[in-house]
């Protein structure tokens, strides 16, 4: 995931005609870290399809304040500025819903 700093980068990143997911998260959330260690083999099997950026939520607070992101991690998918799907909650999220999610995003960017 490439790691997105400033307002400008996240904007610039989101604007991308290949669909681009922005995984919200902090260093010092659990549920984050829970997803660490399998994140890497998903983002390589949706790489021909999706972009993704990381935000760290204490970097960006106004961006997620925004986007209404109070549960992290939170996924958001856009394409071209826009948000086609999200999956924003306080629960811990599992590989499955991840990929769940990530075939809705290329399912919307794919009609959209």
């Amino acid at each position: 995931m490439k790691p997105v700093t400033t307002e400008q980068q996240f904007r610039e990143a989101i604007a991308s005609d290949k669909p681009t997911v922005a995984v919200f998260k902090t260093t010092w959330c659990k549920d984050c870290h829970f997803i660490d260690p399998f994140m890497p083999e998903v983002e390589q099997h949706y790489a021909d399809k999706l972009n993704f950026i990381v935000i760290d939520r204490d970097e960006l607070p106004d961006l997620c304040s925004e986007y209404n992101i109070l549960g992290i991690p939170s996924f958001i998918g856009f394409r071209s500025g826009n948000e086609l799907s999200r999956f924003v909650n306080k629960l811990r999220k599992t590989r499955e819903e991840i990929e769940q999610f990530l075939d809705q995003v290329v399912e919307a960017a794919a009609n959209a």
